[in-house]
């Protein structure tokens, strides 16, 4: 997602259509989408027809149906968005919520989704029991996808795609047998070795935190088995239903592991700033802070969730002046959606501070590469 938010940033196009739509994960209400998008298509025709000529506007909507005729909407998540131009056409799904609306400039609308996704936590969940391994992907308390057999990102994997059946033959023997026991502990470990093997490959492409489900002796193994524990965010080991149970079950059971992680990343968050405040690299006004992201120099973004503010930018003279005014000529009422974006496209992050710990005094820092 983030990788395909960046190229969409990186587009200029004339018209750049931006279509978003509410979608459903669910029967029935899923029944709903495809009226809900022919909605909103409508309304990008009717903009199209009246502010673009002909051939532009036939141009895109060709493409935009060509593209929109094979979706299956069984496979969507919370939000549907159409990006087309005369160019190309990206369809996206989204486990965030949205405004259903659609926004024609000459470039794509991304800057909430930038945020939305800064904001998240986005982690792998990996399920394990002594028969079963799953993999599941999630964004806060939300599903994007439980790898299976069919998933895109396994459709090339050089191990084991998910989900991953524990085909090793078990020699148990007597219960109470010293042996037998060491034997399916080794059979366990090996398991659950190719397991981390598959993990790792998929780790590698996106670089996400890792929850780990299941007992507490599978996930003392998969810990000593692990090449990257230092992944490893939380483990659960209270939970039920880890082999047949629905995915959202699961995701809904490791919430509490999820948000002391959040937590933690708020309290390190005020070590570095403090940190950075000391090297002086740190910086708070916001004139600064855009120009610094504007030039690359931006390696992590603390804002105050929420935090919004209006200002005229001049990208060539790499100003920012604040407005109060957002129906002034040239003034966007999103300056720090900017900044956000600057410094992800930039290689840098973004770390979204709760109210309690970032107030009004100090609603955004930027801690500067040099």
């Amino acid at each position: 997602m983030k990788a395909t938010l960046k190229s969409l940033r990186e587009t200029k196009a004339n018209p750049a259509v931006s279509i978003f739509v509410k979608t459903h994960r669910e029967h029935p209400e899923n029944e709903k989408d495809p009226i809900a998008l022919k909605n909103q298509l409508k309304v990008a025709e009717e903009r199209l027809i009246k502010e673009y000529d002909k051939r532009t506007a036939t141009t895109i909507l060709d493409k935009i149906h060509a593209e929109i005729k094979e979706l299956n909407h069984n496979y969507n998540l919370d939000t549907l968005a159409v990006f087309a131009s005369t160019d190309d056409v990206q369809i996206v799904r989204m486990p965030i919520d949205t405004v259903e609306r659609v926004v024609i400039s000459d470039r794509f609308a991304t800057r909430d989704l930038v945020r939305d996704m800064a904001s998240a936590v986005h982690y792998y969940t990996v399920v394990l029991t002594r028969d079963k391994a799953r993999l599941i992907e999630a964004s806060n308390d939300r599903v994007v996808v439980e790898m299976d057999k069919d998933s895109n990102s396994q459709n090339h994997m050089e191990s084991i795609p998910f989900p991953i059946e524990n085909n090793s033959l078990y020699t148990t023997g007597d219960g109470g047998s010293d042996r037998s026991a060491d034997n399916e502990n080794s059979y366990l470990k090996e398991f659950f070795n190719r397991v981390d093997k598959s993990v790792q490959e998929l780790w590698g492409e996106h670089k996400m935190p890792l929850v780990i489900v299941g007992d507490a002796r599978n996930i003392s193994y998969y810990q000593d088995v692990c090449d990257r524990p230092d992944n490893i965010i939380a483990t659960v080991s209270n939970l039920t239903e880890l082999e047949e149970g629905n995915a959202q079950h699961i995701i809904d059971g490791v919430q509490e592991a999820v948000e002391k992680y959040r937590t933690s990343l708020h309290e390190a968050a005020l070590s570095e700033i403090d940190k950075a405040r000391g090297a002086q690299m740190l910086r708070t006004d916001l004139q600064e802070v855009y120009r610094a992201a504007y030039q690359g120099a931006g390696e992590t973004l603390y804002v105050r969730r929420g935090y919004m503010q209006s200002a005229k930018i001049d990208e060539t003279a790499q100003t920012l002046i604040m407005a109060d005014d957002t129906a002034t000529e040239g003034v966007t009422d999103d300056a720090i959606g900017e900044i956000i974006e600057h410094v992800i496209h930039n290689g840098g992050k973004a770390v979204f501070m709760p109210k309690d710990i970032m107030g009004e005094d100090q609603p955004i820092a930027l801690v500067t590469r040099y």
